[in-house]
This record gives C-alpha cells, structure tokens and sequence, in this order.
C-alpha cells in the first residue's frame, strides 16, 4: 500500500511540475514577445524619452513592492505544509491574515500614487510637464491597486499548492489581449495615457478571475478568527524581499536619478531581451520551489537531494547555453530593432555583454535561492540578501558617474557573483549535506564553455540588418553553443547527460504510446 501511495504520490508531482513548466514557458514566451512589440511601437511612435518616461514610472511604482517586506514567499512557504496535510483550518487562517496584510498595502499605494504624481516631475528636468506625467503614473497605478488589494494572496495559494498553471493560463490570455488592444489604440494615434489606462483595465481581469478560481476549489473561510500569527517567520523575509527589489530595479531608478531618459529606453531594450531570456528560463523552473518545499516539509532529503542535483546541473546547462547565445546574438538584434530609431545610440557592446553575464548569474543561482526559500531559512540568510543589496546599489551610484550605462550593469554584476557563490555554500552546507567543489565544478565548466563558444561565434557576421539574417546568425551560433556545451557535458558530466537524454527519450516513447 504504501508503495502504491509513494508511486501515485510521485506521478501526481511530475504530472503538477510538467502542467506548470509548460504552462508558464508558453506565458513567458507570450510575454516576450508581446513586450517586444509594444515598445518598439511607443518607441517609433512617441519617441525614446516618453518610452524612458513609462519605463522610469514602472520603476517607481514597483517601488512599493517594499513594502511586502518579503511577506510573500515566507506565506507562500507557510502554505506548503498544511496544503500537504489538507489542513483547511491552517490554511484558511493564513490566507485572512495575508489578506488584511495586503489590503493594507493597496491603501497605502493610494497615497504613494498621490505624492508620486506631486513630486514626479521635480525628481528630474525634462519635457514633460506636471499634467503629463501625473495622468500617465495614475493610469498605470490601477492595476498595482488591484494586484495588492485582491489578487496577490490566490497567487501565492496556487502557486504554493503546485497549480500556479491556472494563473500563468490566466495571465497569458490578458497578455494577448491587452497587446491586441494597444496596438489597435497606437495605430489611429491616441495618448499614451489612454494606452497605459487601457491596460490597467484588462489587467483587473486577473485577479477576478483567480479569485473566483480559488472560492470554487478551496474550502477556505476568507473570515476566519484567530488568535496570534499563523503566518510563521512573518518578518524573517524582509532582507530577502529588499535584496529582491534591489536587484530589479536599482538601474533603472538609479539612470533616472542620474543620467536621462533616453538612456533609461536604451538600458529598457536591453533588457527587455536578457529579462525575456530570464522569465523564459524562470518559468521552467515555476514547480520546482514548491517542490523543494514539499521534499523538506516531509523530510525525504534523499528524494530532495536527487532532485536538486538534477535541477541544478540542467540549471547551469541551460543557463550557459540561452545566456551564451544571447551573448553572442544581442547586438546584432538591437541593431534590428532600432534601426529606424535615431534619437538615442542603441549600441552598447560593452553594456550589452555585462548585463548579459549579471542575468546570467541571476539564474545560476535559482537552485539555490529557491532551496533557501523552500527550508524557510529567511532569518539565517538575512546577512547575505542584505549585503548583496548594498553591494548592487552603492556600485551602481559610483560607477554611473563614470560608465553611465556600463557602470550600472558592473554594479548589479558584482551583486550576482557574490550572491551566487554565498548561496551555493550555504545550501551545501545545510540542505544538501554535499562538498562545495560540486558548485565549484560547475560553475568552471561553465566559464570554460562560454568562452569557447563565444570565441567562436565572434567570427560570425551579418550579410545585412534584417531579421531573416538574424534568424540564419542565431541557427548557427545556437549550434555552435549547442555542440560545445554537448561535448564539455560528455567530458565532465556523461551520467547526467545520459539520464538526460534517457528520459527525453522515455517521454516522447510514452506521448507515441499514447495517441
């Protein structure tokens, strides 16, 4: 019997983590390219300095996100052993208290929304008067107000108990809408306002949608009285949740507050790709954490070992490889892609490749950083998140004055290495119960597959400025990444390449089968 549970037990997880992956590649792919489409229109239609504008705006308004203290994933953490345990008591008390924690921060967005529009337009000269930009943060401040008042607390909830597939299902179709609409609205020329305004609208869809979701599936008593906190280490995820913020936004309020728009567009098209790449990547791993947690929940580190060896060599696998052919193929697209823009200079090879490598090391270090926040080792690991804050913000401020766009990149760089590096040695130290010079390995073969491959593909150029030649430089550079990390895989790492590929194989017999 308890073999049949174990086995149904695993099958159920592959089947959530497969539904999730899937689901949430697909919405990532979505949003890449409807965020592709989307400036290149605000760009080529209102001009480089209002798309710095709107992108500026979304910075500062994401700037609230502070104010979650980092109570998001330590919920999304205390979720995941009374969903385990079917525990609807324990459940339903953690969610009314995550709500009122969260309608108390759409009420303070309010406010926040309020003296941004006030003060916006003294932070920096330029253009745009006091009417242009207040219209422009108000239009875009309504969704935020819905997302915290409502929809944050079903997010986490699903997410937590492995079907993170509806919202991401969700998420995707108000993608594909709210770009249908926009493009319509920017082609018969009306403000940007209206546009922003417009997709505030749609995007209040979401957290409707999830919420009746949750109140039809969840028996969950949204006014339930209790007595202390459930919510566990409330507090503990405060450094984490800063560092977080730190990280994803210091460049682009620290380009506002000291250089210009214009070069804030530049630094947005720039990572429009690399971030593509990440969420791309990320969405991969969308059912890994929850699995991490549940492993730990239940204790069966042996099973958690596993897979976390697994996730993390597929990992530093991927990474190199999606972070090598953007490396080798960013340029060329930029070029592309603002080839009839001639208000700012989207060249930037230097900037490029360092921002590049600072992603990179971003998803290097998933693995572990959701293995931290699977354990609930928020209190434990508040020094290195907060370090490597201070680290990204005080670099950036330094070397913007001298690098402007390059100097930005070098800060949230350096904040990564470090990051990264810690992370992995406390995870072997306290989770995986493993040497360090596991980590170590890999993140040498990495450094050697990378230079390989990019030295390689810098011999290769386009015959003209076109997306067909881009297409034929990214076969072969993807080729070459491809062949090089195969080969560096098969020398270093021959057991995990064959289980690898063992299992692609098992897969595609079973989906044969099937039909």
């Amino acid at each position: 019997m308890n073999n049949s549970v174990t086995l149904e037990t695993k099958k159920n997880r592959k089947k959530k983590l497969m539904l999730n992956s899937i689901s949430s590649f697909l919405l990532q792919g979505i949003t890449i390219i409807c965020g592709l489409i989307l400036p290149r229109l605000i760009i080529s239609t209102y001009g480089s300095e209002v798309n710095g504008l709107v992108i500026a705006i979304t910075q500062f308004l994401t700037v609230i996100a502070f104010l979650e203290l980092g109570i998001g994933s330590v919920i999304q953490s205390a979720l995941y052993k009374p969903l385990a345990e079917k525990d609807n008591e324990s459940i339903s008390k953690i969610i009314a208290s995550a709500s009122k924690f969260f309608r108390r921060i759409a009420r303070i967005l309010v406010f926040y929304i309020i003296i941004l529009i006030v003060i916006f337009p003294f932070i920096k000269e330029s253009k745009f008067n006091a009417v242009y930009s207040g219209t422009l943060i108000l239009s875009m401040g309504i969704s935020s107000f819905a997302q915290y008042y409502f929809g944050v607390v079903d997010r986490l909830l699903l997410t937590a108990d492995q079907k993170g597939y509806i919202q991401y299902i969700a998420q995707s179709a108000t993608l594909i809408f709210n770009t249908i609409a926009c493009v319509v609205l920017i082609r018969i020329g009306v403000g940007i306002q209206i546009i922003k305004l417009t997709t505030s609208i749609i995007y209040l869809v979401r957290p409707i949608f999830l919420r009746l979701y949750v109140n039809k599936h969840y028996g969950i008593n949204r006014k339930i009285k209790y007595e202390g906190e459930p919510i566990k280490q409330k507090w503990n995820g405060l450094a984490q949740h800063i560092a977080a913020i730190v990280l994803d936004n210091t460049d682009t309020i620290v380009l506002t507050l000291f250089s210009n728009y214009s070069n804030v567009s530049i630094y947005g098209v720039y990572h429009l790709v690399v971030n593509g790449v990440k969420t791309l990547f990320t969405s991969m791993m969308s059912g890994v954490q929850s699995l991490f947690g549940e492993l730990w929940a239940k204790q069966e580190l042996d099973e958690l070992k596993r897979v976390f060896s697994r996730a993390e060599w597929t990992v530093h696998t991927i990474v190199t490889f999606s972070y090598g052919c953007t490396a080798s193929l960013i340029i060329p697209f930029v070029m592309i892609y603002t080839r009839d823009v001639n208000d700012a200079d989207y060249n930037v090879p230097l900037f490029a490749f360092l921002i590049t490598i600072a992603n990179a090391l971003h998803c290097l270090r998933l693995p572990y950083n959701m293995m931290i926040l699977a354990g609930g080792h928020y209190k434990q690991t508040q020094s290195n998140y907060i370090i490597a804050a201070l680290i990204n913000i005080v670099t950036s401020i330094i070397t913007v004055k001298i690098w402007g766009l390059i100097g930005v990149a070098i800060g949230t760089l350096v904040a990564m290495i470090y990051q990264t590096i810690w992370m992995a040695i406390y995870d072997s130290k306290n989770f995986i119960n493993r040497p360090i010079l596991e980590f170590i390995k890999h993140f040498i073969v990495n450094i050697v597959e990378f230079a390989t491959a990019f030295w390689i593909c810098s011999f290769f150029t386009m015959k003209s400025l076109s997306y067909f030649s881009w297409i034929f430089l990214a076969f072969k550079c993807a080729l070459v990444w491809g062949i090089t990390i195969i080969v560096f895989n098969i020398i270093f790492y021959n057991k995990q390449l064959v289980s690898f590929f063992t299992r692609l194989i098992n897969r595609i017999k079973k989906a044969n089968h099937a039909r």
